[in-house]
């Protein structure tokens, strides 16, 4: 928990404005106020780990994807507060069957707000390169093909970031990473995380307060596989009452617990916690067998 981590801006510090760790029982009180963040703090914390990180690697600076979305947004954000605007580099990679002019409007926004420079790649002819190679290639798998799709950018992100000798910014949120709601080997795959500890809600308080444009806090999140897909809808529940759900879980409360307090069905409590087991893989270094 970031709550938990030493801050170089003053020592230990929680994030958390509703929420004493000293506190925690299992009377826990799954209520908004829980997910309340102090965006002063979380900000200062945030750019000194981005900071340091990129200082202590040599590296010149760092590129990331931006899709027009809030954490890539809030990504940016905290990269140009961190090491200058000048030192980041935005990607902008639409791909025809996602294509969106909103999004990709949004993004430029995103950089103009920032002040960082971004370039603009359509990755449709790559992603079409690589499903014509393979022998395989079912254009019916949404899911696998949509996969493929968010590799690719990873690619192309890496591709830059050897050129000119940047790490990759992540994007991911604590809701996405603990849901294993991400590509493998895809949008995940960054050198460094900023959001990773902040659950999506948590994201948007910090998004107002860095100044991200209220059209982008306000847009409905997708990770823009295939057309019309919408986080929230893909996973049953908005992210305020998700966010409480993942909460409950991640501090130890019995699925029956939150369904209590949340008054939330058992099936869909359920579905989230077999969700997170399910997905464990994709937050773990791939398994080996010790022969020494």
């Amino acid at each position: 928990m970031i709550s938990s981590q030493k801050s170089e801006v003053g020592g230990t510090r929680h994030i958390y404005r509703g929420w004493d760790r000293n506190s925690e029982s299992n009377a826990l009180k799954l209520t908004s106020g829980l997910l309340r963040v102090e965006p002063v703090e979380t900000e200062k914390r945030i750019t000194a780990f981005i900071r340091d990180y990129v200082r202590t690697q040599g590296a010149p600076g760092v590129v990331l994807g931006i899709s027009g979305g809030i954490d890539s947004a809030v990504s940016a954000a905290v990269s140009a507060k961190a090491v200058g605007p000048s030192r980041v580099l935005g990607l902008s990679m639409p791909e025809v069957e996602t294509w969106d002019a909103e999004d990709i409007k949004d993004a430029e926004l995103v950089a103009k707000t920032f002040g960082i420079t971004l370039e603009r790649i359509d990755i449709s002819p790559l992603v079409r390169a690589a499903f014509d190679r393979i022998s395989v290639f079912d254009s019916g798998d949404r899911l696998a093909n949509g996969n493929v799709k968010a590799r690719m950018r990873m690619v192309v992100l890496y591709y830059y970031a050897n050129r000119t000798r940047h790490l990759v910014v992540g994007s991911s949120d604590k809701s996405e990473f603990m849901l294993g709601y991400f590509t493998k080997w895809g949008d995940y795959c960054a050198d460094l995380s900023p959001l990773t500890d902040l659950y999506k809600s948590q994201v948007r308080q910090l998004a107002l307060h860095l100044g991200v444009p209220a059209k982008i806090v306000e847009k409905r999140s997708t990770p823009n596989l295939w057309p019309g897909q919408t986080a929230e809808e893909e996973l049953g529940l908005n992210y305020d009452q998700l966010d409480l759900v993942l909460f409950g879980l991640e501090h130890s409360m019995a699925a029956e617990e939150i369904v209590r307090e949340l008054r939330l069905s058992a099936d869909v409590v359920k579905r989230v916690e077999v969700r997170c087991r399910a997905s464990e893989h994709k937050r773990k270094p791939p398994v080996t067998v010790k022969l020494g």
